[in-house]
C-alpha cells in the first residue's frame, strides 16, 4: 500500500484536493467526506492510465508539517 500526500483546500461552495507527487490528480466535491472518496478513486485512476501508457508511478516524496507562529 503505497501512501500520497494530498492538499484539501476549502473553497466558497465546495472543496477541493490535489496530490502533489502526481501532477494532474485533482478532485473536487461539496463535502470534505465526498472529496475524501473522490480524490482516493481518482489517484487509483491516475496510477492505472500511468500503467496503461508503461509510465513510471511515481513514489511518494511530498512531506507535510505545521509551524506554529506567533500572529
Amino acid at each position: 500500500m503505497t501512501e500520497y500526500t494530498v492538499i484539501y483546500e476549502p473553497g466558497e461552495r465546495n472543496w477541493s484536493a490535489y496530490v502533489p507527487d502526481l501532477p494532474g490528480c485533482v478532485a473536487t466535491a461539496k463535502t470534505r467526506k465526498k472529496l475524501e472518496i473522490q480524490i482516493r478513486e481518482a489517484i487509483e485512476f491516475h496510477i492505472e492510465g500511468l500503467r496503461l501508457h508503461g509510465e513510471p508511478i511515481p513514489q511518494p516524496t511530498i512531506e507535510v508539517g505545521t509551524v506554529a507562529v506567533t500572529a
